[in-house]
């Protein structure tokens, strides 16, 4: 999510202005249009664009970048320009699995294929559903928490987590249960404190609050990348390095440096795969145009790093940097 919860810095530049006219689908268009709507400005998204682009431009469609800006009557308005202009195809981040179903139902009957990708609607509207498998996304940090408790703190562990419970209920509910159903696999291990905290600054202050409050807790998992950043700053602040490990879901450019600085706080995080999920959004939809059986739901992996893998972390911001590198279409 990111949350979409994936909330880290990047400046995405996609296009958001009103095409104008109206008409038939497709019509006095040779090639394939296909409108892509992301609802937020980061580098999750920045990476699903990028995806997008690649895919269209294999498949020689026109890809048509638009951004809600997280405003539900602006995706409305982006919906129903494309419904005037008789697109294709709408792949789309919704905001609201049933504020968002109106104006989606009405660009399936008239004929639009309609694919949703991270967050999806309550409803048969979207031809396939491409997102991150979230349970595993907080199993696999869990599997490597796990371990990390069991071979340096002896099997026992004091656990605070840090969620966006209010933002996104069901997805923080699959990450924290992949998590946690992981770590209670030990008897040793308790839950002692849970707060919502998703961006930075905010999770700085409530994770140096838990430690306060809870001085013995020696681990702090966040569900997303902006809290595993600032629960990483709190124990840097609180004076605890060496005694509190970080843990966390989503990855970035700066996480991926935390892991490889010398102050051993963050252990491990698993990162979704937003270039991926871009592409396979687009193939999707240009299956359905196509003719094709298309899986209603994918859910793709994620992708572990570790303090004890530097070199899968250099890796990581290797490829990372060179997709970002070419931000422009």
């Amino acid at each position: 999510m990111r949350s979409r919860l994936l909330m880290v810095s990047g400046s995405l530049l996609l296009a958001t202005v009103i095409l104008a006219g109206c008409g038939g689908k497709n019509e006095g268009h040779a090639r394939k249009r296909i409108a892509g709507i992301v609802f937020q400005e980061d580098q999750f998204f920045r990476l699903v664009v990028f995806g997008m682009r690649d895919a269209a431009t294999k498949a020689d469609v026109e890809l048509l970048e638009a951004n809600s800006a997280g405003r539900p009557d602006k995706e409305i308005q982006l919906v129903n320009t494309y419904i005037a202009q008789g697109v294709d195809a709408i792949v789309i981040s919704p905001l609201s699995a049933r504020a968002s179903m109106s104006a989606l139902q009405r660009a399936k009957d008239k004929g639009i294929t309609v694919i949703t990708y991270n967050t999806t609607v309550e409803s048969a509207i979207p031809a396939s559903f491409i997102e991150s498998d979230q349970v595993e996304l907080g199993a696999s940090t869990g599997r490597a928490a796990r371990v990390y408790i069991d071979s340096v703190l002896g099997g026992k562990a004091t656990v605070a987590l840090l969620g966006f419970q209010s933002q996104a209920p069901e997805i923080y509910r699959q990450r924290r249960d992949g998590f946690v159903n992981e770590i209670t696999k030990l008897s040793g291990v308790t839950v002692a404190a849970e707060q919502d905290a998703w961006l930075a600054e905010q999770a700085v202050k409530k994770a140096g609050d838990i430690l306060t409050a809870h001085p013995g807790v020696n681990l702090i998992w966040s569900a997303n990348e902006g809290g595993t950043v600032g629960a990483v700053m709190a124990v840097k602040n609180s004076g605890r390095t060496g005694r509190v490990a970080v843990f966390g879901t989503d990855a970035s450019d700066q996480l991926a440096d935390f892991l490889l600085a010398e102050e051993p706080v963050l252990q491990a995080v698993t990162g979704q795969q937003p270039y991926l999920i871009g592409t396979s959004a687009v193939d999707a939809a240009l299956g359905v145009l196509a003719k094709q059986e298309v899986s209603p739901k994918v859910a793709l992996p994620g992708r572990l790093l570790t303090r004890t893998r530097p070199d899968d972390v250099r890796t990581f911001k290797s490829e990372l940097q060179s997709m970002l590198s070419h931000d422009n279409p």
